[in-house]
């Protein structure tokens, strides 16, 4: 029994840490009024890796050992777990799911930053087909805040790209 107080100890240690990665990465994001779409798959990359690594240490020795000794104890913080171990899987697959699909549209935001106001015109029908289809199919990234958040960035980058432009005519 004194060994499994001190692993429910070392669990609910864990347990804490891993809602903490969790509510940070759901606050609200700060972002600059000229953000560019980039910063958007940039930010589920790294949301990806983050997840990914607490994937990695869940899965390692270490923690399986613990789980599978409070197990056998029949300890009543492991529901905790379960509980945290499935939203942590969610927010891995979302983070995944999500660069998987801006990654479609990486080749339009170098266009935009490159293109003249003229030839922009040009690549938008196709950017737009591009996220119309990440809406319609992606099972995390079909929220209109998202699409919102998106088309807002795109909105960015093409206004920065034709104030550059002007500067420059």
């Amino acid at each position: 029994t004194e060994i499994t107080e001190k692993l429910e100890d070392v669990l609910m240690i864990w347990i804490k840490q891993i809602r903490q990665v969790l509510v940070e990465s759901e606050q609200m994001r700060r972002e600059t009024d000229d953000t560019g779409p980039s910063a958007e798959l940039e930010h589920w990359k790294s949301r990806m890796s983050s997840f990914n690594s607490l994937l990695d240490e869940i899965k390692s020795s270490r923690v399986k050992k613990t789980i599978s000794i409070l197990q056998a104890a029949r300890s009543k913080t492991l529901k905790q777990w379960k509980e945290l171990d499935g939203s942590i899987t969610v927010a891995a697959n979302e983070a995944k799911d999500n660069v998987r699909y801006l990654y479609t549209l990486d080749k339009y935001f170098g266009l935009l930053a490159k293109a003249s106001p003229v030839t922009m015109v040009e690549h938008i029908p196709s950017l737009m087909n591009a996220v119309s289809m990440i809406y319609c199919i992606s099972p995390y990234y079909n929220t209109s805040e998202c699409v919102t958040s998106l088309l807002l960035k795109i909105t960015n980058r093409m206004i920065n790209t034709c104030k550059t432009h002007l500067r420059e005519g």
